[in-house]
């Protein structure tokens, strides 16, 4: 059996003529072959909705919840740390290292932030409150119980939490500071991408110098709403896009993208979080302990 520390993805089977759940899985999941399938049923790794084990002759029924571990073969190590900075009854604080997803997807697996914490921690029922990229180094608050994680999370839908980050990019001195930076932010091509719209904006991000080193300054960004790559598009519509971004403001090549380069960090970290907490009343504070590299 799985250990219990590990967290599976779920899928209800939907309406068709299948014969039994593999059946079913392998027209579901075509980037996987019936072998594939037929392994992770022999070692426990597909189950019911009651966690029991399903075999290759178990009877498909539409609506039937199926709970399945992804792996990802031959998964590459991400030779970066964690760093937990605060636990308590209802929170868990992590420094999270560049390179490192916070949630598994794609070729990521137990090569996230989530994962790792799951193991150290043994806590499954550990959720992230908030995401920061992949590329993103810095501050990471996970809700450690159930019964108080909606009212966590509820700080960030009303844009209850102050959240600060910090950026190498280039010099932009024919602009005054500080500014904010208004955007309409739409999906772009690739899907992977946004970029700027016509109409009204729909992101702000307030933006400070923080320091200035010749052609290159650190930047304090405090963001007002909350969408995908909002800083990274934001710097880069200014003519300053964050030091080693391989999105903004020019797409690398797949080849210059599908491989991580330690040695040259995306320059933005996720600096700090305030907030008044929803149980206690009392105001919260967590600093990152990273720096960025000039």
């Amino acid at each position: 059996m799985p250990a219990s520390n590990s967290r599976p993805s779920t899928v209800h089977l939907p309406p068709g003529d299948w014969r039994t759940v593999l059946d079913c899985l392998c027209d579901r999941f075509p980037a996987i072959d019936r072998m594939t399938w037929l392994d992770r049923m022999a070692r426990g790794r597909v189950l019911d909705a009651e966690r029991r084990p399903i075999t290759a002759q178990h009877p498909y029924r539409p609506g039937l919840r199926i709970h399945y571990f992804r792996e990802v073969p031959n998964e590459t190590p991400v030779p970066f740390e964690e760093r937990i900075l605060h636990v308590d009854d209802h929170l868990v604080v992590v420094d999270k290292p560049h390179f490192l997803a916070v949630m598994p997807a794609g070729e990521y697996v137990e090569e996230t932030l989530l994962a790792r914490l799951g193991k150290r921690l043994g806590n499954p029922d550990l959720v992230p409150i908030h995401r920061i990229d992949r590329l993103t180094a810095g501050l990471v608050l996970f809700s450690s119980n159930r019964e108080s994680r909606g009212a966590y999370q509820a700080l960030f839908r009303r844009r209850e939490i102050h959240k600060r980050y910090e950026a190498i990019c280039p010099a932009l001195p024919q602009l005054d500071f500080p500014l904010r930076r208004r955007l309409r932010m739409v999906a772009g091509e690739p899907f992977f991408l946004m970029r700027e719209g016509a109409g009204e904006p729909n992101s702000e991000t307030l933006i400070e110098v923080l320091e200035r080193r010749g052609e290159l300054w650190r930047y304090g960004l405090s963001p007002i709403s909350g969408r995908k790559h909002q800083l990274r598009l934001h710097m880069a519509s200014l003519g300053a896009g964050i030091c080693n971004d391989p999105f903004y403001p020019r797409l690398l090549e797949r080849g210059e993208r599908d491989t991580d380069d330690y040695a040259r960090p995306l320059k933005l970290l996720a600096r700090g979080l305030r907030f008044r907490d929803p149980l206690s009343g009392e105001p919260r504070a967590f600093d990152s302990t990273l720096q960025l590299q000039w």
